[in-house]
C-alpha cells in the first residue's frame, strides 16, 4: 500500500519478507552488500547529509513512522526513490540487527577513485594500515574532515569506509572525504614518496620525535605535502610500514598512561601537524571541490 503525505509517497511495509526489501536483508554482512554494489547508511544525521548530496544514487530509504515524519522534508525531493516505512517491530527481522533509529538508506558504491588523480589534488592525506575496526575508521574520517585532510588512504586488512558503522561513527564525514582501498602493501608507500610525500609516521612514546616540538619542520626544506601514517590500535605501525617513513612521531604524554584510542590519536596528531604548517602557509585546505 501507498500512502501520501504532503507530496512525499511512502510505501507501506506490514510483512518483513516483503520482496521489495530484498537488498536490505543481510546488511549485518559487509561483503554481501558489497557483492551487489551498494552500501548502507543508518541514522538520521548520515542519511540526511546523505540526501543532501546530489553525487551519491539512492537505491531506496527505509524508515520507521518517527522518521519518516522527522526526515518528510528531506525525502521530499526523491521523486523516483522508493521510500518504504514500516513498524520498528519489523527493522530486526528484515535487517538481521537493531537499527539506529529506524533509519536506513541503500546507496549505490561509488566507481573508485584513481590513486593519481587523489595525489595530484591531495596535500594532507591519512593512511591507515591494519586498521580492522569499523569505529576507528569512521573515527578518522570524521577527524580527517575536521582538520581538512585532503585523502584517507587504507591498506588491504582496512574496514571499508562504506561498512554501516563506519560510516555512522564518522558523522557522514566517509561520504565526503575521498579515498582509496590499496589492493596491496606496502608498495603505495613508495609511491606516495615519488609523488613528493613526505611519510609521516605515528609510534609510540618510546619512539619518535615528540609531535609537540615539531623539529621536523625546523628547517627551511618544508614538506609541501604530508602523509600522516597509522597502524592498528594495539599493535601500531608493522615494521614495513614504520620503516617506509621519513619521519616518526609520537603524542606525549604523562607518566602512567601508554596509549589512546586509535581515532583520538590521529586527531591529535593532525591537529598539530596542521597546525604548524599550515600557519606557515605550507598545507592548503580541503574543498569538496577536489572529490
Amino acid at each position: 500500500m501507498t500512502e501520501a503525505s504532503g507530496p512525499v509517497r511512502f510505501e507501506r511495509i506490514n510483512n518483513p519478507n516483503d520482496p521489495r526489501l530484498e537488498d536490505y536483508r543481510g546488511v549485518a554482512e559487509p561483503e554481501l552488500l558489497q557483492s551487489r554494489n551498494l552500501f548502507i547508511a543508518e541514522g538520521r544525521l548520515v542519511v540526511t547529509r546523505l540526501l543532501s548530496d546530489p553525487r551519491w544514487n539512492v537505491r531506496s530509504v527505509l524508515l520507521s513512522d518517527a522518521a519518516a515524519r522527522h526526515l518528510c522534508a528531506e525525502v521530499a525531493s526523491l521523486s523516483d526513490v522508493p521510500i518504504f516505512v514500516s513498524s520498528p517491530a519489523n527493522f530486526l527481522g528484515i535487517t538481521g540487527h537493531n537499527i539506529h533509529r529506524g533509519c536506513l538508506a541503500l546507496v549505490e558504491r561509488p566507481p573508485a577513485v584513481g590513486f593519481e588523480h587523489l595525489v595530484e589534488v591531495s596535500r594532507l592525506a591519512v593512511v591507515l594500515e591494519a586498521v580492522t575496526n569499523a569505529d576507528n575508521v569512521g573515527g578518522v574520517f570524521r577527524n580527517a574532515a575536521a582538520f581538512g585532510a585532503d585523502a584517507v588512504m587504507l591498506s588491504p586488512q582496512c574496514c571499508s569506509p562504506l561498512y554501516r558503522k563506519a560510516v555512522r561513527t564518522s558523522m557522514g564525514a566517509a561520504l565526503r572525504v575521498p579515498f582509496i582501498h590499496f589492493e596491496e602493501w606496502p608498495a603505495p608507500l613508495a609511491r606516495l614518496r615519488q609523488h613528493g610525500f613526505t611519510l609521516v609516521a605515528l609510534v609510540a612514546a618510546s619512539s619518535g620525535t615528540p609531535l609537540t616540538t615539531l623539529e621536523v619542520f625546523a628547517s627551511s626544506a618544508l614538506p609541501t605535502k604530508l602523509a600522516l601514517l597509522v597502524g592498528s590500535e594495539g599493535r601500531g605501525l608493522t615494521s614495513a610500514g614504520e620503516s617506509a617513513a621519513d619521519v616518526r612521531v609520537h603524542i606525549p604524554m604523562l607518566p602512567g598512561v601508554d596509549s589512546l584510542n586509535l581515532a583520538v590519536a590521529t586527531g591529535i596528531a593532525l591537529e598539530q601537524l596542521t597546525r604548524a604548517t599550515r600557519g606557515r602557509g605550507i598545507l592548503p585546505g580541503r574543498t569538496d571541490a577536489q572529490t
